[in-house]
């Protein structure tokens, strides 16, 4: 047994180099200033500057498309950021299926299909369970937007642990668009590509010049393997991680495995260093 243990790393033991490449170095040292949302409970992420800075960026993106101006591109972008950073995930990604999805940000778009709004949201699919939480009308602005986040950081929580960055990303992409077989949508394999096009074009003011890997695959992938909330501090929960973590709202309760707690915890260990 001994012989064998000696042999045999754990999983967690084998990702810990891997999460360490990805996060490492100069990423790692800027996260809590560029993705507060990550790094920071979430009262303290919303009074980050950066929350402010995010909107700013995002709704300047949006009119940079020619297609929005005025107050309603700073609406969107107000619900977009903020649901981005309660949801954990990055606010690049929002803007990139948002244009990939209803380029002319039509409120009342309905495609073939029958999805409906900015995020193109299928109500067969998500209302009877999410209607009573978020609300039931899509063609509302902030309510499409509440479903589409939610919706993207659902099936990017669904990808294995044994996924890298850009396949966790690519993944959930594929998931939400409802590719599958591709029997409806022949080409439905490059959504991920379109998408990742979308936010290289058009996202430029919030990926602030970093590549699509660091402005988006990489964050939402560190999001989703830390599968614990950032602790207040002073709460005096810091050192503790539930076997079964609880999401920001209404995900319900969902076990976490072992190789991920604790790849999490690293994580989370490497921003309270960072923060002191």
């Amino acid at each position: 047994m001994i012989f064998t243990a000696s042999q045999v790393q754990p999983v967690f033991l084998r990702r810990a180099p891997i999460a360490e490449r990805v996060l490492g170095g100069a990423w790692m040292d800027s996260s809590s200033a560029r993705a507060p949302w990550l790094s920071l409970p979430e009262p303290l992420a919303m009074r980050h500057p950066q929350f402010q800075r995010d909107v700013d960026a995002f709704a300047n993106d949006l009119r940079n498309t020619g297609w929005i101006e005025g107050g309603r591109a700073d609406s969107i972008a107000r619900v977009a950021v903020r649901e981005a950073y309660h949801r954990r995930i990055p606010p690049a990604l929002v803007l990139g299926v948002m244009l990939t999805e209803n380029d002319r940000f039509k409120s009342h778009a309905r495609s073939n299909v029958g999805a409906l709004g900015l995020m193109q949201i299928m109500p067969r699919l998500w209302t009877p369970n999410l209607g009573p939480i978020l609300g039931r009308n899509l063609r509302d602005d902030e309510t499409n937007l509440r479903y589409g986040v939610y919706i993207l950081r659902h099936f990017a929580r669904r990808t294995s642990d044994t996924l890298d960055a850009g396949d966790v990303t690519r993944t959930a992409l594929l998931n939400y668009n409802g590719c599958v077989t591709g029997s409806n949508t022949p080409d439905c394999r490059a959504y991920p590509i379109k998408v990742q096009r979308q936010v290289e074009r058009r996202a430029l003011e919030s990926c602030g010049g970093l590549p699509w890997h660091r402005c988006v695959a990489l964050p939402l992938w560190a999001s989703v393997r830390d599968t614990s909330t950032p602790p207040m501090p002073g709460s005096g929960i810091a050192g503790t991680v539930p076997a079964a973590a609880m999401d920001r709202t209404h995900d319900g309760q969902r076990t976490v495995p072992t190789a991920t707690r604790r790849v999490g915890q690293w994580i989370h260990g490497m921003t309270a260093l960072r923060a002191d």
